[in-house]
């Protein structure tokens, strides 16, 4: 185990159901393998019902906090997996958008992948950024007056705090590496 990140405390945040496996399963892996301490955060207790490619089942991922029991204060970044349906129900919940705004506000670093963009276009987070995302929510983004790029990763560091994007799984090595980068 590498001890890159040692005494650092991620919160991956993510719904119970819909979540993209690979987006969940490999910043969770590769965080704790730097020596992070990641904690799975759902609006339930029990467990992460993920899907591979937003189709097929994947693996379930056990939830370790509920999320109206956490403060962005007690952590030092915010992950957000995607996936269609994970990303959907997370912009809808009044917790998940506070959270996210408590990590920007702290100028904590918040990360993001395929569709979960779309909590920062809900909770304003997105003005005025450069980023990037899967394809389909571009309009979305630039709705949201942020300057969208086609790139496995974005970092912007332009207003407060880092944000961190990435387009979809394929793009999982640039995003995990930035993500570290932010937290070393």
């Amino acid at each position: 185990m590498d001890s890159t990140l040692q005494g650092r405390n991620v919160l991956l945040l993510t719904s119970n159901f819909g979540t993209e496996s690979d987006e969940l399963r490999s910043p969770l892996a590769t965080l704790r393998e730097a020596g992070a301490t990641v904690t799975v955060v759902a609006p339930e207790a029990g467990v992460v019902t993920t899907l591979e490619r937003d189709r097929e089942p994947g693996p379930e991922v056990p939830v370790d906090a509920v999320h109206d029991t956490v403060k962005a204060a007690d952590f030092d970044a915010l992950v957000l997996p995607g996936g269609t349906l994970n990303a959907d129900a997370l912009r809808g919940d009044e917790t998940a958008q506070f959270l996210s705004r408590a990590f920007a506000a702290d100028g904590k670093p918040v990360a993001a992948i395929c569709h979960a963009p779309w909590l920062l276009v809900e909770t304003g987070l997105a003005d005025g950024r450069e980023l990037t995302s899967v394809p389909t929510i571009r309009t979305d983004l630039v709705n949201a007056g942020g300057r969208w790029t086609d790139a496995e990763v974005m970092v912007d560091d332009s207003a407060g705090f880092r944000l961190i994007t990435s387009r979809t799984p394929d793009d999982l090595d640039a995003f995990n590496a930035a993500i570290i980068d932010a937290l070393s």
